[in-house]
């Protein structure tokens, strides 16, 4: 688990992290999302011991990441955004190198089942110097895997990836997220709403939001938006949806198509379609239509930005 508590980090006068508290729980993934410069990689060291706070306490594995900050590293794997590789070495040997560090052991049947479990076991005798960006980067999720860490802290696990290996690393990180606490920083919104149980946006230093995706599109839009589909003319659909109790708006957008709003909590979807069905209309689809969550982010981060405020 990790709980942080009024954590401040300052370069100077610059104030990087300003006072930040959340916590995510074992079997949780905690998306961590914000612009650049808005304090995620500096949380993100400090929760791996990287650097001290300035203020504010930070948790992690039950240890305090400064008066315990040995114990507390002893349990987190971390992937930074660029990762720090031994290129001289083939993929087994580094990784074994890095166990070794670790006194874990029978660290070679360890190396053994984390190559298999990031899909490098035919390249554990590859020069990593040979390998391709993605291929490296998968080589660095082993080695924050390499000792079964109890907390995982990823910054940008999937950047440099291809399609392809962004689906299998994606559900590799789903999978540890049901055992262990993973924090995961990620530029790309739409892999925080697929593969996170919560998100927490962080800008200039300060959290802006924390909740699930679908919590924060509720409290952003307001109201449950459906869109529907009908075939054939529509001219009056809308007086007919209109009649339906707790329906807030409705929109036409084009032949056939319009969409309605209603409060959330209040799913009156079947109403709805009831309706239209009894007035003669053939019903093709009806199906919500969620805030995303890259609109979510720009809501709530765009504003003018001092440049000489931020730090990542």
């Amino acid at each position: 688990m990790i709980r942080v508590n009024g954590l401040t980090k300052d370069y100077g006068s610059r104030r990087a992290v300003d006072q930040i508290t959340f916590d995510a729980q074992q079997g949780e993934i905690l998306g961590f999302l914000g612009p650049n410069g808005a304090g995620k990689t500096t949380t993100m060291r400090i929760l791996t011991g990287y650097m001290p706070p300035t203020d504010g306490e930070a948790i992690v594995a039950g240890y305090d990441v400064v008066e315990e900050s040995l114990e507390a590293r002893r349990r987190v794997g971390y992937l930074p955004e660029t990762v720090p590789l031994y290129t001289d070495m083939s993929v087994f040997e580094y990784l074994k190198y890095m166990g070794d560090l670790r006194h874990l052991p029978d660290v070679e049947d360890r190396v053994d089942e984390v190559l298999e479990k990031v899909g490098l076991a035919d390249r554990a005798d590859g020069m990593i110097h040979n390998l391709s960006k993605g291929m490296r980067q998968r080589v660095g999720l082993a080695q924050a895997l390499l000792h079964r860490p109890e907390v995982l802290i990823l910054d940008e696990p999937t950047i440099g990836l291809d399609p392809g290996q962004v689906v299998e690393v994606r559900k590799l990180i789903r999978e540890i997220g049901k055992e262990r606490t993973v924090l995961l920083s990620t530029h790309i919104l739409s892999e925080a709403q697929n593969i996170c149980d919560r998100v927490l946006i962080i800008n200039k230093g300060r959290i802006v939001a924390e909740d699930t995706p679908e919590k924060l599109q509720a409290r952003l839009l307001g109201a449950e938006r459906v869109m529907l589909r009908v075939r054939g003319e529509t001219d009056d659909l809308p007086f007919v949806i209109e009649k339906v109790k707790g329906v807030q708006s409705v929109d036409v957008k084009e032949e056939g198509l319009v969409e309605f709003q209603f409060a959330p909590g209040q799913d009156i979807r079947p109403e709805v379609a009831k309706a239209v069905i009894s007035e003669g209309y053939d019903l093709l689809e009806m199906r919500p239509l969620g805030m995303s969550l890259e609109e979510i982010f720009l809501e709530l981060t765009n504003t003018e930005r001092n440049p000489e405020q931020g730090a990542k």
